[in-house]
């Protein structure tokens, strides 16, 4: 068993944090010692071993065992991809719509996923988007549109916008009553929530590296149920995709029973390294200690914006790792944030600032003093 960090041991772990203000997990983590040193692993096994398959698969195969730890599935129940676009793709290239051609999902889905959904209109696939107040969505409203002849619903856990954490087990609940499966994009909770695939009740989950993982772009995973009926096989296929890849032969299509048959062709090594490291310290921290810690931060940074006049468009009593402002430039605003040191993210006509277990009460203070002097300015 490794020992547990707790917040201020966390921190230590990130060396950059002595002279920055990171509040951009939403969008990529924090540099960490762990993650630094995995890029110079794998160079390292370049030079040492020339072609290191083994070393590397094993990284992969770790990966895999990791994520499906933390989500509370088993490894054959998780596919090692490139980004959630694949994922959503491999999951919905798996589907005939000509039964159930309905797919609904909402406005605050990630573009990314959206635009998978959209393109299954070419095979014949209809959206329908759930009516938001454009910082939350209801259940009732996904209840409105989720009938029969619906065969996907898709819900992100924590919105990328603002971070307002969606009620997906009701949604859960509400597609199965009536036959449809569920897609869930975990990717702005997984590293800063608890999640149980086997509570949520969800038929697919997606989440990657980069953000709250603490790792880099290139990597993704697909939580396929166990047991979940195959209506088709997947469109998109590659080596890895069969039952032996390292077989070799051009002429047999055979799919794995379990979620590799998502898998397509070589996998994302260095990004598999730096995903290790990451789960190395997600792995060493209990995520409901986070999860309170991270939302102590994010409660006190919204209340004392707001005292300030700021309009925060994260929904009290469901907001997640991140507090969004709205403003009339935040790229602007970023920018000014950026030449005091101070990383977020804007998206659209919002800032997002957004936390994890190594931020502290000295980034919330830091935040927004800057923030009221860019206002006064």
């Amino acid at each position: 068993m490794s020992y547990m960090l707790n917040a201020s041991q966390f921190r230590a772990e990130f060396p950059s944090l002595a002279d920055c203000v990171h509040l951009a997990s939403c969008s990529q983590g924090a540099l960490s010692s762990r993650l630094a040193y995995a890029l110079q692993e794998i160079g390292h096994s370049l030079r040492v071993e020339g072609a290191p398959w083994g070393t590397w698969m094993a990284q992969v195969e770790r990966a895999r065992e990791r994520f499906a730890r933390l989500i509370g599935a088993e490894p054959g129940e998780v596919a090692v991809l490139s980004c959630a676009s694949e994922a959503a793709y491999q999951a919905a290239s798996s589907l005939d719509w000509s039964r159930r051609p309905g797919i609904v999902t909402t406005d605050l889905e990630f573009p990314s996923i959206a635009h998978v959904w959209l393109a299954q209109g070419q095979r014949g696939a209809r959206v329908r988007v759930v009516a938001d107040s454009g910082e939350h969505v209801a259940a009732e409203a996904y209840e409105e549109l989720i009938d029969e002849s619906v065969g996907l619903v898709s819900v992100p856990l924590h919105t990328y916008r603002n971070g307002a954490r969606l009620p997906v087990e009701d949604v859960v609940r509400l597609a199965h009553e009536q036959g449809s499966r569920v897609f869930v994009d975990a990717y702005q909770a997984a590293g800063v929530t608890p999640i149980d695939v086997r509570e949520l009740g969800c038929d697919y989950l997606a989440s990657g590296s980069l953000k709250y993982l603490l790792g880099l772009p290139g990597i993704a995973f697909l939580y396929v149920r166990g047991g979940l009926e195959q209506q088709r096989e997947p469109e998109l296929t590659g080596w890895f995709g069969r039952r032996q890849p390292f077989a070799f032969d051009p002429r047999l299509l055979d799919f794995p029973a379990d979620a590799r048959r998502f898998e397509t062709g070589t996998p994302p090594i260095p990004s598999a390294y730096a995903a290790n490291a990451g789960l190395d310290l997600i792995e060493r921290i209990d995520l409901h200690d986070v999860r309170r810690h991270v939302s102590g931060l994010v409660e006190e940074l919204a209340e004392r914006l707001t005292a300030q006049g700021v309009r925060v468009a994260s929904p009290a009593g469901a907001r997640g790792p991140q507090v969004a402002i709205a403003d009339q430039a935040p790229d602007r605003l970023a920018a000014a944030l950026a030449e005091r040191r101070i990383w977020t993210a804007p998206r659209g006509d919002l800032l997002r600032l957004s936390f994890h277990y190594y931020n502290d009460r000295s980034d919330v203070d830091a935040a927004v003093e800057a923030i009221s002097s860019y206002r006064r300015s």
